[in-house]
């Protein structure tokens, strides 16, 4: 009788590997710290819970440097210990880096926000970390359980960010559908996840995707079922049509860097999981999700992009709405790779543009939302009407807009965008679908009048003032320090990435097996 036989108590208890875990451990640790911090430091002190943030995100983001010698597990079963809930792999790493550093970035843009709409600072931080937190443990999840409730953890503050501006009526509309809208999807996601526990008796992906391979008969049913229902709650997070009508509001209701948090952290988050439950446990029934993905990006990119392009620039808060729609149209894109991944001899090679991409939209989306708040400052409607002339009152600020705008466009200089795009078209080639290449790229075209009008928009000459009025002067955009800080390094992450394209690509090449 072997020792784990001897021992009932060791039989069912678990290692842990602390080191392997320690990323979205210090965020949740420091968003317990924050939350205790608030009870007990007197109001002149509290602005000193932003810096702590960002240091405790700075941290987590550091913590990911000692995995990189190879996979790490942990949460592992005893009589089986190759089947682990927690996985620290390259994609592992490539998310969670995505993910910490967008949240670093969000932290430096809501520093600014917190202060100037006299938001609950502790409860504000204390949310931004929770959430982060969640989102850096959802790429590690490698069973069903793990995912759903890492995908709740991420959201759940979320939720409460949107709706944090309590005197605003519009926040709290854009909680209430962004709270409605994810917990229906939630719902469905969790049926799913029950009618695969039926079918195949277990939750960890590795043997979920074993037992989805020779499913008892009788089962097929239950198990197609179960895999549909699985990814509506993750393709919900992505923003994909029809799951998407939370989105312009929601974006438009929250403040601004609650918004770029949610247009690429819980991108990141949907996204992650959805390369998750395809390609690692339902491979098998790839002829279920290919096609429904490759539809399903299609009407993305198609719904994302028309509806941006019909924004109009004198409506209050267009900037918002067109960035908001502008990133539906993006998470299509973003589809196209898992979608290919279905018919690829080698999927992790697709999945790897989706993350390549992810990087790209990442830098380039929040410094294009870092500008909306800096220009917000002394526009408070945020229309796109309100950045004509802005090179002649701030050129910095016009150009680094300017050139994240032609990233998002796939426009030179912003080659990284034109490489990301090429990456993605590419992978619907290799995979026989030449129709959904086709619609990307009518897309693409699409895209660029919007994008290209509002980067016109910058250079134009100010709006002359009435005739009876003398013409003022354009309105200097205020200088924020955290403002300019993100800004800036948005701009240098998206100017290197355009300088060399390849090393997003290498990085993203082999993130999943």
């Amino acid at each position: 009788m072997n020792a784990l036989a001897q021992d009932p108590v060791r039989s069912v208890v678990q290692s842990v590997d602390w080191l392997t875990i320690a990323p979205p451990t210090l965020a949740a640790l420091g968003a317990l710290a924050v939350l205790v911090a608030d009870l007990f430091l007197p109001e002149r002190r509290k602005p000193l819970l932003g810096p702590v943030t960002v240091a405790v995100l700075a941290l987590a983001a550091l913590s990911l440097l000692p995995l990189r010698s190879g996979d790490r597990t942990t949460f592992c079963l005893t009589a089986d210990p190759a089947v682990c809930s927690y996985v620290a792999d390259p994609f592992t790493l490539a998310v969670q880096f995505l993910v910490l550093g967008a949240a670093l970035i969000a932290a430096l843009l809501s520093m600014t926000a917190v202060r100037d709409e006299a938001l609950p600072r502790g409860e504000y931080w204390f949310l931004l970390l929770a959430s982060a937190a969640g989102a850096a443990l959802l790429p590690a999840a490698r069973d069903l359980t793990t995912l759903i409730v890492a995908l709740e953890v991420a959201s759940l503050p979320s939720f409460a960010l949107v709706g944090l501006r309590r005197a605003d009526g519009r926040s709290s509309e854009a909680a209430l559908k962004f709270f409605l809208s994810s917990v229906t999807a939630t719902a469905v996601s969790l049926m799913g996840v029950s009618f695969v526990y039926a079918a195949t008796g277990s939750l960890h992906l590795d043997r979920v995707a074993e037992e989805l391979r020779d499913t008892a008969p009788g089962l097929d049913t239950l198990a197609a079922t179960g895999v549909a229902l699985t990814l509506v709650g993750f393709a919900f997070k992505t923003a994909a049509v029809p799951f998407h009508s939370w989105v312009p509001d929601t974006y438009a209701g929250a403040p601004l860097p609650v918004a770029a948090y949610l247009s690429v952290i819980g991108k990141a988050v949907g996204f992650s999981g959805l390369i998750l439950v395809t390609v690692r446990a339902f491979p098998s029934y790839g002829h279920v999700w290919g096609p429904a993905l490759a539809v399903l990006a299609a009407l993305t990119m198609t719904g994302g992009n028309v509806a941006a392009l019909r924004q109009r620039p004198e409506r209050a808060h267009s900037a918002v709405r067109l960035l908001a729609w502008s990133s539906v149209g993006q998470a299509g894109y973003l589809l196209v790779p898992i979608a290919a991944a279905a018919y690829a001899a080698e999927p992790g090679r697709a999945v790897g543009a989706t993350v390549a991409y992810a990087l790209m939209y990442a830098a380039v989306n929040l410094g294009a939302f870092a500008v909306a708040a800096h220009v917000g400052r002394t526009a408070a409607a945020n229309r796109i009407t309100d950045y004509r002339g802005l090179y002649a009152a701030h050129p910095p600020t016009a150009l680094a807009l300017a050139f994240f705008l032609l990233c998002l466009a796939g426009l030179p200089p912003g080659i990284i965008g034109l490489f990301a795009k090429v990456a993605v078209f590419s992978t619907a080639v290799d995979a026989g679908l030449g129709w959904l290449a086709a619609v990307m790229a009518v897309n693409v075209v699409i895209a660029l009048y919007y994008y290209l009008a509002w980067t016109a928009q910058l250079f134009r000459a100010p709006a002359p003032a009435p005739a009876a009025a003398p013409a003022p002067a354009p309105a200097p955009v205020r200088v924020a320090a955290p403002l300019t800080a993100a800004i800036a390094l948005t701009g240098l992450i998206a100017v290197g990435l355009s300088g060399a394209p390849q090393l997003a690509l290498r990085f993203a090449a082999d993130v999943l097996l």
